[in-house]
């Protein structure tokens, strides 16, 4: 398994060891004590798998009170995903970063508490799969408007199907209060 911090170095990239042969793969996408051993001491409480068509762009969600580290792949089709810092006084406050996950490249993305997180298709269809370290809250789910200016993601494609959830999301410059703290 090898694993990089990426520009925004809590964010990081997975690329677990797959085994190929003419009958097919195999890979280990989670070991809790491989992942300890590369300072990842993680513990999951929810798998979560989500199926989009091309061009569809979920996100940006987080969630404030309790916030949900991610461990994300693709298992069918390819996604553009991306991490957003909404930490307030965190040296990377408003960056992001993107990688292209696909069932072909087997990466994951590593996702800590207190950033905005979302994908779009780049295939036909997609099925996204991740690991969750605290609950889904209703009642704690927030988000960032897809294509804010002030963030500046490059979103690979064109045309977007977003749900009217997403689309009424505000700018982080409107999220003060609703954003988390920094804890270095």
């Amino acid at each position: 398994m090898k694993i990089t911090a990426l520009r925004i170095p809590d964010v990081l990239l997975i690329e677990p060891a797959v085994f190929g042969d003419a009958r097919g793969f195999f890979q280990e996408t989670w070991n809790a004590r491989k992942f300890a051993d590369q300072g990842l001491d993680l513990s999951f409480v929810q798998d979560n798998h989500s199926r989009s068509s091309r061009n569809v762009l979920r996100g940006l969600h987080y969630q404030l009170r309790q916030p949900q580290g991610k461990l994300v792949r693709v298992v069918t089709g390819a996604v553009f995903d991306v991490a957003v810092d909404i930490r307030r006084g965190s040296p990377t406050f408003g960056q992001w970063v993107g990688a292209e996950l696909s069932e072909e490249n087997h990466r994951q993305l590593y996702i800590p508490p207190g950033f905005a997180h979302g994908f779009c298709v780049l295939s036909e269809r997609a099925d996204f799969l991740y690991k969750c370290t605290d609950f889904y809250n209703p009642q704690d789910e927030h988000g960032l408007l897809w294509n804010d200016p002030d963030i500046g993601i490059d979103w690979p494609g064109g045309e977007f199907l977003v749900s009217d959830k997403d689309r009424r999301n505000g700018r982080l410059c409107d999220m003060h209060d609703r954003l988390p703290q920094f804890k270095s």
